[in-house]
């Protein structure tokens, strides 16, 4: 065995992927301490040594990935996240990069990689991207269609949410995520008694129905994914046993055709 195929066996080794896995959950929680300043202040050199061990790991990591598998690895998405977001680390801080830097804990997305349930979850949402597109276009439609509507029955009112079509739309938009809509209809049957038949027809409509469309399009993605990951039976291979049946059963099939045949009518 080569060298490079011994640090393949290592890199895609369990325990190997387990060490990892551990290191990016350390540099999680080191990168959301840092959000303290309380913590800064008292143990602001620990967590930049932790910091810059866990980015020495990951660069270790990197290279030794790209030194087993070689053009190989930039086949596989995951591998190509990694080597953007330890590119992103090894920039200079300071300025705007320490903003792009922030990035870095982005690397816990990794985990998913590693749970087979949860990459189940990640390839049935983006399965479902083409029909949830099409939801989102039917939701986009149904928010204009009421927003023109609603700047019609309620312009005059002098609410200033709905004095043109942008603020008529966005207020439409807040009903359907169930933000306050009994008040802005309220509000408006003041001027308008019967505001609440549209209201309550957009919020049954814009609301409810799309909100189970969005659930059943998912829904069905991830089945079609179970479905998919679940092992094919194999048929089992045909024996000798078998074919001497088989053969048996074709002969005893002729002899009774041939009986058939010679029977006078």
């Amino acid at each position: 065995m080569g060298v490079r195929e011994r640090v393949r066996t290592v890199v895609d080794g369990e325990r190997f992927q387990r060490a990892i896995i551990a290191v990016i959950i350390v540099n999680a929680i080191v990168l959301g301490c840092e959000t303290s300043p309380a913590l800064v202040a008292s143990y602001g050199g620990l967590l930049n040594a932790l910091d810059h061990a866990a980015l020495a790991v990951f660069v270790v990591e990197l290279v030794a990935r790209l030194y087993a598998h070689r053009l190989e690895f930039f086949r596989d998405p995951w591998s190509c996240f990694d080597f953007l977001v330890v590119c992103v680390s090894l920039l200079p801080a300071g300025g705007a990069i320490s903003v792009i830097r922030s990035l870095r804990i982005l690397r816990a997305l990794r985990l998913v990689s590693m749970v087979p349930s949860m990459r189940r979850v990640v390839s049935a949402l983006v399965t479902s991207i083409p029909g949830l597109v099409s939801l989102l276009t039917l939701l986009v439609l149904l928010l204009y269609v009421g927003g023109v509507m609603a700047s019609n029955l309620f312009g005059d009112s002098g609410d200033p949410r709905f004095g043109n079509l942008g603020s008529t739309i966005l207020t439409l938009f807040q009903i359907t995520t169930g933000d306050g809509w009994s008040d802005v209809m309220r509000d408006l049957m003041v001027s308008h008694p019967f505001a609440w038949i549209f209201f309550v027809c957009f919020l049954l409509i814009g609301t409810f129905t799309m909100l189970n469309l969005f659930i059943s399009v998912v829904c069905s993605a991830m089945e079609s994914e179970i479905q998919s990951s679940r092992p094919q039976p194999v048929p089992a291979p045909r024996t000798e046993d078998d074919s001497l049946i088989l053969s048996e059963l074709k002969a005893l099939r002729e002899e009774v055709r041939a009986l058939t045949a010679d029977r006078p009518r």
